[in-house]
């Protein structure tokens, strides 16, 4: 096997971003296996999850925690030792900063000038979006929704109008929860659940957001989970008799062509103008 960093040509000091397997330790790859074994520092969310990694590929290397509760003393730190050394940033799985720390360590390297590399690998939510079976052309990813019902409501509300695929991380025993609250907001949009991807009981489980809240909600799953939610349905567009009968509705009830206009632009999804114009008409 070819080395990406011979042993005359050891990798240069920085910071680097190394994807690893969100399952399979068969999908670490080459590139990211040598930058393991040649790192001066493993900085790891979970050093003992980090452990069993380093143990598959032969690497012994430091290692020192840096998740949530790292400080800016932490950064610093570490900060100050990448002019001399390779310092390599990893995850309890997947790519890091992908709904993990990372990013403020990052910014803080690039100010101080300090070398940094990404090692591209696996990504959970990617992952999902390519067995959902679900538009991929524009998608949002937003991580856990808020535990409280609430702040939950409020996030899917926030993004109920983007045409755009949605993709969310949960938890087993959150799973229907979150389900439940998005079928209240989204409406009957398809989607689906991609659990213990790249894991022996892989499984993908499509369905409207109600069918998957109904399944899900006597038996919590089990693993790491990705929700994939389709995007708004294409909005019909209004016809000349449908604006007509909104808004002569509205100028019966006593509103004026003004009012009437932008309630019924509103609802029907038309140009405000539009409306308008055509309500002082029917108002003649």
């Amino acid at each position: 096997m070819t080395l990406l960093f011979p042993m005359n040509q050891p990798p240069s000091p920085g910071l680097y971003i190394v994807a690893t397997p969100i399952g399979n330790l068969g999908d670490l790859t080459v590139r990211a296996a040598d930058l393991l074994r040649a790192a001066d520092l493993v900085l790891a969310e979970d050093k003992r999850v980090s452990l069993r990694l380093l143990a598959h590929i032969g690497a012994k290397v430091p290692m020192r925690t840096y998740n949530d509760h790292s400080d800016t003393a932490d950064r610093e730190a570490i900060v100050g030792r990448l002019a001399s050394e390779v310092v390599a940033l990893v995850s309890d799985a997947g790519t890091p900063l992908i709904s993990d720390p990372g990013y403020k360590l990052v910014r803080d390297a690039r100010i101080a000038g300090h070398n940094i590399v990404t090692l591209p690998g696996p990504c959970a939510a990617v992952a999902a979006m390519t067995v959902a079976g679900l538009p991929t052309d524009r998608f949002l990813f937003l991580g856990f929704l808020p535990p409280k019902e609430k702040a939950r409501s409020d996030t899917i509300a926030e993004v109920a109008a983007i045409r755009a695929t949605l993709v969310f991380y949960e938890s087993g025993p959150r799973l229907a929860t979150s389900l439940a609250s998005l079928a209240a907001r989204l409406g009957e949009r398809e989607a689906a659940v991609a659990r213990e991807l790249t894991k022996m009981h892989e499984e993908c489980v499509t369905g409207t957001l109600a069918e998957l809240a109904g399944r899900y909600a006597e038996a919590p799953p089990r693993g790491e989970i990705v929700i994939v939610v389709g995007p708004p349905a294409e909005a019909t567009a209004a016809s000349e008799g449908d604006l007509d009968a909104a808004l002569q509705a509205a100028l019966a009830a006593g509103a004026s062509p003004s009012r009437a206009a932008a309630a019924v632009a509103q609802e029907l999804g038309v140009r405000r103008k539009r409306a308008y114009e055509r309500a002082l008409e029917l108002g003649r």
